[in-house]
């Protein structure tokens, strides 16, 4: 009688257990589901995407705390005025001037400096920094293939593509929206103006190396620097350095008069050989030989070791 009361107890529990891992194991999908998203993916469709919007329009938007962590994140000390003005652009400083106006302000006082003199400051410490980083590590290039580095290194698309990856893009204060590649480049330039001044030359030729110098990694020097007639090059350069007068002999030749000639030539200079070059006819085989003795003579070869930045040595401050 015991045990048939205790079943009796124990059934509905039984039941009601059973009945609740049913309802958890459901994976079934209402009806309702699919229609609402496809209903859902047409609104957006027909609204169009959203228009981009800056940063600062966010509600969770702090500027000084974005100020801070910026420097934080390059691990440098900046002075946070001087960071402030290297951000901020003459049209900005124009657009509040004419937003005060607007509201009956006839003095307008902004009360911020903008950016332009330490934009050219900047330009002149990339530069000759990067004259004598390349200066020290490439010794062999002339003058000309240097500046045509440094060139390279300056250019805009580079600086700014610098500039957008450390986190300059969401911190300028500009008139215009998305900020074009020559502000982001000016801002870069003034950031390492304010680097110099706040913290000294040499976090400033650090702070270049590690960001512009180093985009030579595994860059094709030819590619950047590129020789017009490099024989008449070679023979001036011979000829500056008196070395002796440059003299193409044809070594080998093979399929004269066929689609697939080729003929292989080599550059001589006082009886010792400078390069050699392959093309499919005499003029091309030249050039190519004396491409060849160019890279040899500059060391500037795909298979030449690669720089070490880290040891090179920072540049002078004046």
């Amino acid at each position: 009688m015991f045990l048939l009361r205790n079943s009796l107890r124990l059934c509905p529990r039984i039941l009601q257990a059973s009945s609740e891992s049913s309802k958890l194991i459901r994976r079934d999908v209402k009806r309702w589901v699919a229609p609402t998203l496809k209903e859902l993916r047409r609104r957006r469709e027909k609204v169009g995407p959203e228009p981009l919007r800056p940063r600062s329009s966010h509600l969770e938007w702090n500027y000084k705390a974005e100020i801070f962590a910026f420097g934080s994140r390059l691990h440098e000390n900046f002075d946070e005025k001087l960071l402030r003005q290297a951000f901020t652009h003459r049209s900005y400083i124009i657009q509040e001037e004419m937003k005060q106006k607007e509201v009956g302000i006839e003095q307008p006082d902004v009360g911020m400096l903008d950016n332009r003199e330490m934009v050219q400051e900047g330009d002149e410490l990339i530069g000759r920094y990067l004259d004598q980083y390349i200066g020290s590590t490439m010794p062999k290039v002339p003058l000309e293939g240097r500046i045509s580095i440094r060139k390279y290194l300056m250019k805009e698309e580079n600086l700014a593509h610098i500039s957008s990856h450390i986190g300059t893009r969401d911190l300028i204060l500009s008139a215009e929206f998305p900020v074009k590649n020559s502000t982001l480049a000016d801002t870069f330039k003034a950031v390492v103006a304010a680097l110099e001044q706040t913290s000294g030359s040499e976090r400033a030729s650090t702070f270049v190396r590690d960001f512009v110098f180093t985009q030579l990694n595994q860059k094709d020097l030819e590619e950047i620097w590129q020789v017009q007639n490099p024989l008449q090059y070679l023979s001036e350069y011979c000829s500056r350095n008196n070395l002796g007068d440059v003299e193409p002999r044809l070594i080998g030749e093979c399929g004269r008069n066929t689609i697939l000639a080729t003929y292989h030539v080599g550059i001589y200079c006082n009886r010792e050989l400078l390069g050699t070059g392959f093309g499919e006819n005499i003029d091309i085989a030249i050039e190519e030989a004396a491409r060849d003795s160019l890279r040899d003579i500059f060391n500037t070869q795909a298979w030449r070791q690669p720089i070490n930045f880290q040891e090179c040595p920072p540049p002078n401050s004046q």
